[in-house]
C-alpha cells in the first residue's frame, strides 16, 4: 500500500515527500496512513478571500456559457456521444496529472466509493443526461430548467445537513433564477407530450450537478480538491466511455473538420478541465449553493456574447435580467461571507 511521508525537520516544522516508501531506519520519517491526507488540506479562509472565490466563478461562467456557443458548432460535425467520449478521454487525463504534479496522493479504498459517486454524479448522468435530454425536448425547454440547479443545491444541503439555509441566501437565488427566466422567456417553454422525457431527463441532469456540487464539500475538508475532482472524473470517464464507445468507433477523424477540433480543444481546456477544477476548489472554499448560484449567470453570459460577436440588440429583458442576478448573487455572496466569518 501507497504511503505518504511527513518529515520532521530539526526546528520542528513537518513537510510532505513522495508516495515511495523509505526505510523505517531512517529516524527523520514518519509513515502517515494514507486516509489522513496530513498537510494537504488548507483551510479555505486562510487560503482564498472571498473576492477571489467570485472572480474565479465568473470565469467558470463565461466558460460554461460560451460552450453552448462553441458546442453547437462542433456538433454539427460530431455525434452528441462522440463529443462526450472525446471530451472525457481528453480532459481526464490533463487533471489526473495535475493532481499527481501537486498532490502526489493515492486516494485510499474508504475514499473511492465517495470518488466514484462524484463521478457518477458530476460527470457521467450530468454529461449523458443533458446530451439525450437536449435530443428529446427544446433549447428553449432546457435552458429554462438550468436555474433548478441552485434551487435543487440548497435543498440537498439542507437535508444533509451539509449546509443551512438563510434568509439572504434565499433572496440570492430567488433573485438570480428570476433574473435567468426574465432572460428566457419561461413562456416558451413547450409541455407537449413528445418533449416530456426530454424535460425529465434535463431536469434530472440540473439534479445530479446540484447533488455533485453538495455531496462533494464532506471529502473536500480532508482531501485535496484536485485529487478528488481528478479521481471523480476519472470514474465518469469510464461510464461516458461505455455509452459512447459505439459513437467514437464510427468517428472518422479525417472527415472532422479543423475548425471543429479547435472547438473541441477549447471545451476540453476550458469548461471541461479548468471548469470542473475551478469549480470543486471554489466548493472548497465557499459553499455548494454559492458555486450553484453562478450556474445561472450562464445566460447573461451567452446574452452579453451574443450582444458583442453578433450585433444583437439590448432589450428590456436583457437589462431587467442582469439586473436580478447581478444583484442576487451580490447578496448571496455577501451572506457567504458573513458565514465564512461566523
Amino acid at each position: 500500500m501507497a504511503l505518504i511521508l511527513r518529515r520532521v525537520g530539526a526546528n520542528g516544522n513537518m513537510g510532505i515527500t513522495s508516495l515511495d516508501a523509505v526505510s523505517p531506519s531512517i529516524s527523520s520519517w514518519q509513515r502517515v496512513v494514507p486516509a489522513e491526507y496530513p498537510a494537504r488540506v488548507s483551510e479555505p479562509n486562510e487560503a482564498s478571500p472571498p473576492l477571489r472565490v467570485h472572480l474565479v466563478l465568473v470565469f467558470v461562467s463565461a466558460t460554461f456559457g460560451l460552450m453552448h456557443v462553441v458546442a453547437k458548432g462542433v456538433l454539427e460535425s460530431l455525434e452528441p456521444l462522440q463529443l462526450a467520449g472525446l471530451r472525457a478521454l481528453a480532459a481526464s487525463p490533463l487533471l489526473l496529472w495535475m493532481a499527481w504534479r501537486h498532490d502526489r496522493i493515492v486516494p485510499s479504498r474508504a475514499d473511492l466509493p465517495m470518488l466514484a459517486l462524484l463521478g457518477g454524479l458530476g460527470v457521467f448522468l450530468n454529461q449523458v443526461l443533458f446530451i439525450v435530454g437536449l435530443d428529446h425536448t427544446t433549447a428553449s425547454n432546457a435552458a429554462i430548467l438550468m436555474p433548478s440547479i441552485p434551487v435543487f443545491a440548497i435543498a440537498i444541503g439542507a437535508a444533509l445537513g451539509i449546509e443551512g439555509i438563510g434568509p439572504r441566501r434565499l433572496a440570492g437565488v430567488a433573485l438570480t433564477v428570476g433574473g435567468c427566466l426574465a432572460l428566457l422567456d419561461p413562456t416558451r417553454f413547450d409541455l407537449a407530450r413528445e418533449t416530456a422525457v426530454g424535460n425529465l431527463l434535463i431536469l434530472l441532469n440540473c439534479l445530479s450537478y446540484a447533488a455533485f456540487l453538495v455531496v462533494q464539500r464532506p471529502i473536500l475538508r480532508r482531501v485535496p480538491w484536485r485529487t478528488v475532482i481528478a479521481w471523480a472524473f476519472l470514474f465518469g470517464t469510464v461510464g461516458i466511455l461505455l455509452t459512447s464507445g459505439r459513437s467514437l468507433t464510427r468517428l472518422e477523424p479525417a472527415a472532422v473538420p479543423f475548425s471543429a477540433w479547435l472547438g473541441l480543444a477549447f471545451i476540453v481546456l476550458f469548461p471541461t478541465f479548468l471548469g470542473y477544477a475551478l469549480s470543486t476548489w471554489a466548493v472548497r472554499r465557499s459553499t455548494p449553493s454559492l458555486v450553484a448560484i453562478y450556474t445561472t449567470t450562464q445566460p447573461l453570459v451567452a446574452a452579453l456574447a451574443a450582444i458583442t460577436l453578433l450585433g444583437e440588440s439590448v432589450g428590456v429583458p436583457e437589462l431587467i435580467g442582469f439586473v436580478l442576478i447581478s444583484g442576487g448573487v451580490l447578496i448571496a455572496g455577501r451572506s457567504q461571507t458573513r458565514q465564512l466569518k461566523s
